[in-house]
């Protein structure tokens, strides 16, 4: 079983999902149990959408709890140094367009590069694992190969987090 790196901030947001979902079991099985009194199941949609909803439910805590079984809780106000690392921030050139572009590195359950955060299991995340500022890296993309240029490498610790 492999652990699976998170911020502290990011495991309190799984930690809190999953109390938001098990506050919502009851209602979805009292949703169940209305539907079943309806009579005939089936034909009967309120039924199915209260079961696929119960399923669906199950399944998401099912994963956080596996998630957080698994997690690796990284405090993101000690991490330092110049190699590029879970918790990095790393600003990037674009050497072919001169486009620059910012991201921190973070584990598969919080990234999200709308906010600037991509997994260290993606493509540019697993090229730029154990870089330095000032190397170049090149990254298989559907659109070809791209070639980057690190221009930084900072760790703004969980000031720098936009979750």
């Amino acid at each position: 079983m492999e652990n699976i790196p998170i911020s502290v901030q990011g495991y309190r947001k799984l930690e809190s999902e999953l109390e938001r979902l098990k506050r919502e079991r009851p209602e979805v099985i009292q949703a169940i149990k209305e539907a079943r009194e309806e009579g005939d199941l089936s034909e009967n949609a309120g039924y199915d959408a209260a079961r696929e909803r119960q399923g669906l439910l199950e399944a998401r805590i099912n994963y956080i709890e596996s998630r957080m079984a698994r997690a690796n809780v990284i405090d993101l106000d000690t991490l330092s140094g110049t190699r590029i690392i879970y918790g990095a921030t790393v600003e990037l050139e674009d050497m072919d367009t001169g486009d620059m572009k910012k991201y921190t590195l973070l584990g598969p359950d919080e990234a999200d590069p709308i906010k600037g955060s991509i997994s260290i299991l993606s493509p540019v995340g697993q090229a730029l694992l154990g870089k330095e500022e000032g190397d170049d890296i090149v990254v298989d993309a559907p659109r070809g190969k791209i070639n980057y240029e690190i221009i930084a490498v900072d760790f703004l610790g969980s000031a720098g987090l936009r979750l």
